[in-house]
């Protein structure tokens, strides 16, 4: 046979098994932004295991939702790859951010304080890419500060005070005192119960600061039989963002009163506790990636990575414009084994999410309570409703 020949079917059944080889599969990327050193995790803070803080860094709630995604992944030929990017500042986080958006990376999931989020949400506006928010509950990030690529998968403090003021008014708590510390975030926190309580027609009775300090002259001011005293309550609300202080004021009150707050009844996301609709076995694969209890950071995290899956898998991978309106729209349905479909409130891009009401070791009450309605939903009863939103993205 004639070399010429030869080589032409040579070059023919090459070119049909190359023809016949499956195509590479495309991978969506997700990033997973964080802080070198975040006071939020610090080991002195997080020992305490107080209820109203997370527990670690939820990073563990990302890569379960990853492990979860292969399944999928398998069935639509897509690959997904999640990189774990740490940085000094919002500056060095930024650049990172720039650099990976390069490479093709449009979903960044972002675990840092409030103003980290902020400076990264205005520095990245108009890019072709989506920013979670994982663990900033600060109001302000849904209203002032909000921006029409930040999604917002953890619940914020209004949501959480809602819940919290929900649960007051069916057990018919409605008279309480609230204590409030010397923090910045504590003053956010008591500012959102204040608006919740008068909301949901709840009567504070007093507001009195607290200060946790070795000062001998500041002492009264940490005494909870001090700060207790005096006008009658049902209920003591706690507004501690350290914790430090609302862990020793449980049957340390001066009336056998319930604490609610920060301590002794929380409002979180997410309870190791929560036992109904597939909770044990999410909460089972989170502790064992962990090795730790999940938290509420920790679901928040998974649910923003399973959020885009959703959205991948019902518009077939569509283009990123297209998956975006669906991933922002009313007809987009996320289980996050909660009992209630889980969408994001086209306004503030804010995640609808019931809120579980806890105890250390227990699940006391699932909001919205029943008999608190809403014209359209009634999640829509916890946190910014349209109208009462002032974001402007």
């Amino acid at each position: 046979m004639p070399f010429s020949t030869l080589l032409r079917r040579s070059l023919a059944i090459v070119a049909v098994l190359l023809f016949s080889l499956p195509a590479a599969a495309e991978t969506i990327r997700f990033a997973f932004l964080e802080l070198d050193k975040d006071a939020r995790y610090d080991e002195k803070r997080t020992f305490h295991r107080n209820l109203s803080q997370a527990f670690g860094r939820p990073f563990a709630g990302a890569e379960v939702a990853m492990r979860e995604a292969r399944f999928v992944g398998q069935a639509l030929k897509l690959e997904f790859a999640l990189e774990r990017v740490k940085g000094a500042d919002a500056a060095a986080l930024l650049a990172q951010v720039n650099t990976l958006q390069s490479a093709g990376v449009r979903y960044f999931l972002v675990d840092a304080p409030a103003e980290v989020v902020a400076e990264l949400a205005r520095a990245t506006r108009g890019k072709e890419l989506l920013l979670f928010n994982v663990s900033a509950a600060d109001d302000v990030l849904r209203q002032e500060q909000c921006q029409p690529h930040l999604f917002h998968t953890l619940p914020n403090h209004a949501m959480q005070t809602d819940a919290m003021a929900q649960y007051l008014v069916s057990r018919k708590w409605r008279s309480v005192l609230l204590l409030e510390g010397p923090l910045a975030a504590d003053k956010l926190l008591g500012a959102a119960f204040e608006t919740s309580a008068k909301r949901f027609g709840l009567k504070i009775v007093d507001k009195r600061s607290f200060v946790l300090s070795n000062d001998p002259r500041q002492r009264d001011q940490g005494n909870p039989l001090l700060l207790t005293g005096g006008a009658d309550h049902d209920v003591v609300f706690v507004a501690d963002s350290d914790g430090e202080f609302a862990r020793n004021l449980p049957y340390r009150t001066v009336r056998p009163r319930p604490v609610v707050g920060s301590e002794g009844l929380v409002a979180e996301a997410w309870h190791w506790a929560w036992e109904r609709h597939g909770a044990p076995q999410l909460s089972s694969r989170m502790q064992k990636q962990a090795e730790r209890q999940p938290s509420s950071p920790d679901w928040a995290a998974w649910i923003a990575i399973k959020s885009v899956i959703e959205a991948v898998v019902r518009t077939d991978n569509a283009p990123f414009a297209k998956l975006v309106s669906y991933l922002a729209g009313d007809e987009i349905t996320i289980d996050g084994f909660k009992g209630n479909r889980l969408g994001f409130r086209p306004w503030d891009r804010q995640l609808r999410q019931p809120i579980l009401l806890a105890t250390h070791n227990s699940v006391i009450e699932r909001a919205p309570i029943q008999g608190f309605l809403h014209q359209q939903n009634n999640m829509d009863t916890l946190g910014f409703d349209q109208r009462d939103s002032r974001c402007k993205p």
